[in-house]
This record gives structure tokens, C-alpha cells and sequence, in this order.
């Protein structure tokens, strides 16, 4: 079997569709993925990799099109735009990459094709050949809402096509630990493509004080700094050791308290299981993460879907949704001491360890040829 794997072009979209992509090629399928920008370092695990949006730059795409709708672009660089600013965003990036997509299926007529909730012109591509689709979640959203949003601005892509509207996926697979949300589809344990990068040894073992590790966003533009600069201020006064990972320059040459260090790209993933906490901006990978590990997350509220993810984690009791103005010394160490935190992330990493691993979902995707 073939298998098309369709993903926006941005590393934190791609990563998480690579264990379902490996499983299904270590099942003996052939998969090739097709992504563009940042998202093509996946080739990293191993993959076929094709470029769908040569040239690609989200952050030019982002300006354009916000700067035509300044009334969302302000809820969404509030993080307070729901799906609108999403699907403004998304619905451009599918019309670009729509073409090379449709393109790309009519020359290597996929069985099957596997697409996230951002990238609907898989689906399409999908539907054209009149193969299965099938919605991969990749987020803390319900991706149904995502592929509303998106498509809605899809119409004239649609009609271009020949379709006059994407017809519902075969399958969905979903991605999210019920207690914190309910995703539709068949249950699969997150988990993602860690990219580059190796974990130093001290990093894989626990130090001698609680390990705070400090990330960012994969992609730049407003808040890609998250809260390092706020956990930098703060540390001198908490019993702790914090990490950097992948500080701005400024930031990494910048004299640190003798309690932070600064490390490169590094496998988050395997670096969390010796920590006691992660303080991260707010993105859907890095919270996920902290998930899975059962480790007690900090996550600022911001632009995009940060607000919206941060909440799901403070609502469920498994970490702390803080502006960066307002991390302290206090908030960093009721993180990494509070039992009732600690608790309940154990408890979703529990539910995420009980969901089927990518493998067990195999089976079902074959009967769907």
C-alpha cells in the first residue's frame, strides 16, 4: 500500500505525524510525505520527504494576510481569535499548496492518504483519486473545528478541483488524553519525531536539585521567545536548576545566575523523564510532551493557540497557566513542589500510556483500502 502523508509546511505539524508514518512503512507500506519549510528537516527519521511549497515563509504569509484583517490579527496575536485567525492562515497556505498536492497524488497514485487537520489539501487530493483520507490530530484542538475553519476559505481551491466540498474522512486518529480533551476518532498515543540534536549525559539523569527545563517555539515571530527571560529573572531565588534550550543568541551570551545553563537543540522528550518541570510558551508539542512524561508543566498564554492549550493544562490540574509578566519566584516553586500538580500529570501520562500505540492503528488503516 501506498501511503501519502500531507502535512503543513512547520516542523511542530510534521513531527507528530512520523510515528503513524513509520509504523506503516515498518509494516511493509510505502510512505512519502509531503511537506515544505521548516517541515522538511523530518527527513531526518528516516522518511521520503517531497517539497509542496518551495520557498515557503509563514512568517511572510502570516503578515500578509493579518495585515488584511487587522481585527483578527490583533485576537490572534491575543491568542483570543478561536479558529478565525487559523483558518485565515491556513486557508491561504492550502491554496498555495493545493496544486503541487493534487499534483503530487496524480503522480504517485497513494492508497491511502494521511493528512492533519492543517493540511486539507491532502484530503482533497484524496478525494480526487477517490482513495481514503483519514484526519490525524496533531493539536489541542477538536480537528473537525480546524478543518471547518480552514476550508471555509477553500471554496474557489475546491471548485478549481472539481469538488464542491471535501467529504468526510474515512478515519480520524486522536491524539489527545480524554481527561484533558476528547478528540474524535480511534485513540493513538502522542508522541513525535524529536529531530536533531543529542542529549548530553548530565541531562539524562537527575541532578542534585530539582531540573526546570526552559523552552521556546519552533517558530519565530511575536512571543517566540516565551518566558526565558522571565525564568532568568526569577531563578536566583529558587532552589532549583533550570535549563535553556535553544536560547536567542542575546540571551545565551548574556551573564546567567550560577542556577541556569544554556544547552543547544536537544531531544526534549528525553531530556523531560529527569526533570522535575517544563516552562515552555505555550505551543501544542511542548505541552504534549510534558504530558506524556508526567511532569508538571508552565505555560504562558500567547498568540495563536497558546492561550487556548495553556488553559486545557491548568483546567485539568496537570501544570500552570502564567504570563510571563507575572512568573516569580513563588510560581516557579509551587511548580516544581506542589503534590497536586505532580499528581495529576502523572495521572495523564497514565491515560496516555494506556491509548494504543501507533503500531496497533495499522491494522485498521489497511482495512480501509
Amino acid at each position: 500500500m501506498r501511503v501519502l502523508v500531507v502535512s503543513a509546511p512547520l516542523v511542530g505539524h510534521v513531527f507528530p505525524m512520523v510515528p503513524l508514518a513509520l509504523a506503516l512503512r515498518d509494516a511493509g507500506h510505502d510512505v512519502l510525505v509531503a511537506t515544505g519549510g521548516g517541515g522538511l528537516s523530518v527527513e531526518g527519521s528516516g522518511l521520503p520527504v517531497r517539497d509542496v511549497a518551495p520557498g515557503f515563509d509563514f512568517g511572510r504569509l502570516a503578515r500578509g494576510l493579518l495585515l488584511r484583517h487587522p481585527v483578527v490579527a490583533r485576537a490572534e496575536l491575543a491568542g483570543t481569535a478561536g479558529t478565525r485567525g487559523a483558518g485565515l492562515l491556513f486557508g491561504g497556505l492550502n491554496d498555495r499548496i493545493a496544486d503541487a498536492v493534487v499534483t503530487l497524488a496524480d503522480e504517485w497514485r497513494p492508497h491511502l492518504v494521511l493528512h492533519e487537520p492543517f493540511a486539507v489539501a491532502g484530503a482533497l487530493a484524496a478525494a480526487r483519486l477517490g482513495v481514503p483520507a483519514v484526519r490525524q490530530e496533531n493539536t489541542l484542538f477538536d480537528g473537525r473545528e480546524l478543518v471547518r475553519a480552514t476550508t471555509a476559505r477553500l471554496a474557489r481551491t475546491l471548485r478549481r478541483h472539481g469538488l464542491a466540498e471535501l467529504p468526510a474522512p474515512a478515519a480520524a486518529v486522536a491524539v489527545a488524553p480524554p481527561s484533558v480533551l476528547r478528540q474524535d476518532g480511534w485513540p493513538m498515543r502522542y508522541d513525535a519525531h524529536v529531530g536533531g540534536g543529542e542529549l548530553p549525559e548530565w541531562l539524562r539523569e537527575p541532578g542534585d536539585r530539582p531540573r526546570v527545563l526552559v523552552s521556546r517555539s519552533t517558530l519565530g515571530g511575536p512571543g517566540s521567545g516565551g518566558p526565558m527571560r522571565a525564568v532568568v529573572a526569577a531563578a536566583a531565588a529558587v532552589d532549583a536548576e533550570f535549563v535553556l534550550v535553544r536560547p536567542d543568541e542575546r540571551l545565551a551570551g548574556a551573564a546567567l545566575p550560577r542556577n541556569v545553563r544554556a544547552v543547544g537543540w536537544i531531544p526534549l522528550a528525553a531530556a523531560l523523564p529527569a526533570s522535575a518541570a517544563l516552562v515552555h510558551h505555550g505551543g501544542a508539542g511542548s505541552s504534549y510532551h510534558a504530558l506524556v512524561a508526567g511532569v508538571p508543566q508552565l505555560a504562558t498564554p500567547g498568540a495563536g493557540d497558546r492561550r487556548h492549550n495553556a488553559g486545557l493544562v491548568a483546567r485539568r490540574g496537570a501544570g500552570l497557566a502564567v504570563g510571563a509578566r507575572d512568573i516569580s519566584a513563588e510560581t516557579l516553586t509551587r511548580l516544581i513542589t506542589d503534590p497536586a500538580l505532580r499528581t495529576a500529570a502523572r495521572e495523564v501520562a497514565e491515560e496516555i500510556a494506556a491509548m494504543p500505540a501507533p503500531g496497533e492503528l495499522v491494522a485498521r488503516l489497511e482495512a480501509l483500502r
